[in-house]
């Protein structure tokens, strides 16, 4: 199964960059909190970054970090934002 993970900006911030994940070669890149059953909740530390919890966990259970400079050559050419929240 095509997993892969990647930090990239998040639409529309400051820059900082949060985990997005792509389960399949011809989807967009989703942010983490868009997969309910992938995720965990995130560390509650002061500026720590969104998704390192859910990354620590998908890179154990055998995902691909692809590096972010690379991302559009691995699928979509775009990533989409998501409302989802991680509850």
């Amino acid at each position: 199964m095509h997993r892969q993970m990647c930090w990239l900006p998040k639409s529309g911030g400051d820059g900082e960059k949060i985990l997005y994940l792509q389960t399949e070669p011809n989807q967009p890149w989703r942010p983490y909190t868009a997969f309910r059953g992938f995720t965990v909740p995130d560390y509650q530390i002061p500026g720590g970054s969104k998704g390192w919890a859910t990354y620590q966990k998908l890179l154990k259970a055998g995902w691909t970090l692809v590096p972010s400079a690379r991302a559009n050559e691995f699928g979509s050419s775009s990533y989409v934002e998501s409302t989802a929240q991680n509850q």
